[in-house]
């Protein structure tokens, strides 16, 4: 096992693995794989790595010749009075976990080189993908996931890139970004990882006071029981989202940012539930913003 205020399973220990800081050297390192007939996976990450990163890791591991991940926090996609500034970072503790499980890269580039002076190109989907849930509490915010992920995805050249379903909506925004823009990378999305209370992993875990943290999981449990009134046979989504706010108003210390039933493919809003049908919520405890998801399958 390998310790580094977290536990993290070793799933393949790899010695010489390498840090990248430069665009081109990580398109030559690309360039390079390729030639030699290799797979390359890819986990775009912005940092102080945990389990649910690591079981994209493992992922990619499994199916590519040869495992690159990002440490990216990316400021286009921070809005004004966001959390930007309170980002975990520690990329000293990034690297050590990478490197005993099984990453062969850490690309860690700079904003300057990412972002260089007079910047201004930008990739944005439009319609319902981006105007519900999280784009339509944090304006801009996929305006620069997904200027970000193009630009990481013409650098890094992935064969399969890999993300998280705790981030739902990215990773279905992303998903219609590469099949509009024909890109070259197939998009795989793996479970949610969690702690043993429930609690989706996430980096902002890091900022929840103890106080706090004792709170989150209720986030979960509020999903749990969506998932028992649907399993019990209720399909009003107005029900189901009514019982869902009950159970986080009394959690006490949450404030909802959204609570949102919608189709799973396109993110259109749904009365009744049936077919695929994504749950997710975002709340607020203290300052740290945490989001959180189930699918249900019909």
């Amino acid at each position: 096992m390998v310790s580094f205020n977290l536990q993290l399973t070793t799933y393949h220990l790899q010695l010489t693995m390498k840090l990248i800081t430069t665009i081109d050297e990580m398109k030559e390192y690309s360039r390079e794989a390729h030639r030699q007939g290799k797979t390359i996976g890819f986990v775009p990450t912005m940092g102080y790595l945990h389990e649910g990163h690591m079981s994209l890791v493992k992922a990619a591991r499994e199916q590519c010749d040869v495992v690159v991940i990002s440490i990216f926090v990316n400021p286009a996609q921070f809005g004004p009075g966001e959390d930007l500034d309170r980002y975990p970072r520690d990329i000293e503790r990034d690297k050590r976990v990478s490197e005993g499980c099984g990453v062969d890269v850490v690309f860690f580039p700079s904003v300057e080189d990412m972002y260089p002076d007079r910047y201004s190109t930008y990739v944005e989907l439009t319609g319902a993908f981006t105007d519900t849930m999280c784009g339509s509490s944090r304006p801009g915010h996929f305006r620069g996931v997904t200027t970000v992920v193009s630009k990481l995805f013409n650098i890094i050249s992935p064969n399969v890139s890999y993300f998280g379903q705790k981030d739902a909506q990215q990773a279905i925004v992303i998903k219609r970004m590469v099949d509009d823009l024909n890109m070259d990378t197939e998009i795989r999305v793996m479970p949610i990882v969690r702690e043993k209370d429930g609690l989706a992993m996430s980096s902002r875990n890091a900022c929840l006071s103890e106080e706090e943290r004792k709170k989150a999981p209720n986030i979960f449990r509020s999903l749990e029981q969506a998932e028992g009134f649907i399993a019990a046979g209720e399909s009003s989504a107005d029900k189901v989202r009514e019982e869902m706010k009950k159970i986080l108003g009394e959690s006490g210390g949450l404030k909802i940012d959204y609570l949102e039933i919608v189709d799973a493919d396109d993110l259109s809003p749904v009365k009744a539930i049936g077919g695929n049908t994504l749950i997710a919520v975002a709340a607020f405890i203290g300052r740290t913003r945490l989001i959180d998801n189930v699918l249900i399958r019909r």
